[in-house]
């Protein structure tokens, strides 16, 4: 008798889920989804009992009908695949990004000023990080070109880069934006290569020549709003208390109306007054007409007063639930639905993402400060803090290296048990510092909305495999055109 026939087989590290009458397996370690025959639910069932050799499991498998031979090519495909492990394994830790890592993708912050005084404000709120005293308020032309010219050299070997435009208010900076357009696409062009733009606005300076403008640049545009009226102004203010939302109602409409190159889309702060999510964004949707909305929690500390405590969150994921729903139901006809928060979950799932660290910050993506300052990302513009070099100088590998090796989840020793940390590698670094004061801490306040909203998604993912696979295309698609 060999050592084979004799190992003792148990389970490796999955979810099980199921979707449409099937059942799926979420294998952890890979990110990877299959989906379970019959003869491979009855060997994952016998394991859950406990452990069991190749005979036993062969045995098993053959007085429900399946023949030696494919009971072994079976058990063999499920240890090559780690669904089943046995002796001392352990998978193999995640590798070290490269040390040469290209960037992809720079966060210009053309200015540190905002013509709003939004309470939760990452930068200039409670729990701001920044420390912009004595540094320019707007970039000028000099720093931005270094900053394109920085891209550039950083990203060898990529057809395709990105800048998006922050602020601040980015467009209280417009005319720089404008000669940051021209001068990147005459650099990338060069070089034989091509850029792409999109912005973050709060929309209360958008004009109709803006609005053509970026129109006919194909520069994306992402809107900062909360809502309808009411929800939109507890927070999105002037600086007088004045709510914004009159401002910026017409000119949303103009922006959606008139912007025909690219999809507008909003994004949505919620906040513990301001958790309506299926009125947001049914209002969004279908009042205004954005092509996309995504919801984010407000990044605060636990004490702040619009801070979303635990049974705020399970409102919200209940509210998720019911729009996930809708979703799926728009998948299986084959039409789009406007919910990103499922959308970008379900492109990580079918794209196998398999995290190292939370995001891309200070990996494929940097922010850049007026100043010329690079930071991990746009959250921690104008931090000395987090200042991980200049654009004029580059990158100091050694507080780039310490921010990533922190940030790495393999440190994480809370997440080393969650099937989730696949897709959230432990959560936002800028929410961790603001949390715990460490950005490579894990963000264990959402684990369990985490794990939930990771489920739900994961059973969505598995009825389009089974009823409508062409679908699961768009995703493919949407990494190959990234």
């Amino acid at each position: 008798m060999t050592a084979a026939e004799t190992r003792a087989f148990r389970l490796g590290e999955f979810h099980s889920f199921s979707a449409r009458n099937r059942r799926f397996l979420y294998l952890v370690p890979a990110g990877a989804i299959f989906e379970l025959d019959g003869a491979a639910e009855l060997l994952i069932d016998r394991l859950a009992q406990g452990e069991a050799s190749e005979d036993q499991l062969i045995a098993d498998l053959g007085a429900h009908g399946f023949p030696v031979a494919d009971a072994q090519e079976l058990i063999a495909e499920l240890y090559q695949t780690r669904v089943i492990v046995s002796g001392n394994f352990a998978p193999e830790p995640l590798q070290e990004a490269p040390a040469d890592f290209p960037l992809q993708t720079l966060v210009l912050n053309l200015t540190n000023q905002c013509n709003l005084s939004c309470q939760y404000c990452y930068e200039f709120g409670d729990d701001k990080v920044a420390t912009p005293e004595g540094k320019p308020k707007f970039m000028d032309y000099e720093t931005a070109q270094a900053s394109v010219d920085f891209l550039l050299e950083q990203s060898a070997g990529r057809r395709t880069v990105h800048i998006t435009f922050f602020g601040g208010e980015t467009l209280m900076n417009f005319p720089l934006l404008k000669k940051v357009v021209t001068y990147a696409h005459d650099r990338a062009a060069g070089q034989g290569r091509s850029i792409d733009f999109s912005l973050t606005t709060n929309a209360t300076l958008l004009t109709p020549t803006i609005i053509e403008y970026l129109s006919a640049n194909e520069i994306g545009v992402t809107v900062s709003m909360d809502g309808d009226k009411a929800s939109h102004d507890k927070f999105r203010v002037f600086s007088n208390g004045k709510g914004s939302y009159d401002i910026i109602e017409p000119r949303v409409r103009e922006l959606i109306k008139e912007h025909k190159t690219r999809p507008i889309v909003a994004r949505v702060t919620m906040t513990s007054q301001a958790m309506d999510v299926l009125g947001t964004y049914r209002h969004l949707k279908h009042d205004l007409g954005f092509h996309e909305i995504g919801f984010a929690p407000v990044t605060t500390s636990p004490n702040r007063l619009y801070s979303i405590d635990n049974r705020g969150l399970d409102s919200v994921l209940d509210q998720f639930g019911v729009l996930a729903s809708e979703y799926l139901a728009n998948a299986l006809r084959g039409e789009h639905h406007g919910f990103s928060n499922v959308s970008d979950t379900l492109a990580e799932l079918h794209q196998g993402v398999n995290k190292s660290h939370p995001c891309g910050a200070g990996l494929g993506l940097v922010g850049v400060g007026p100043s010329g300052d690079i930071a991990p990302c746009h959250r921690f513009v104008d931090s000395d803090t987090h200042t991980l070099g200049h654009v004029s100088t580059g990158i100091d590998k050694a507080k780039q290296n310490d921010f990533l090796s922190r940030g790495h989840i393999q440190v994480k020793t809370d997440c080393r048990t969650c099937f989730a940390r696949p897709l959230c590698a432990g959560g936002c670094h800028h929410e961790a510092y603001v949390r715990y004061g460490d950005t490579g801490h894990p963000n264990l306040h959402y684990c369990d909305w985490i794990r939930g909203w990771t489920n739900t998604c994961l059973e969505i993912y598995g009825a389009i495999a089974a009823q409508n696979p062409d679908f699961l295309r768009h995703f493919s698609d949407r990494k190959a055109a990234a």
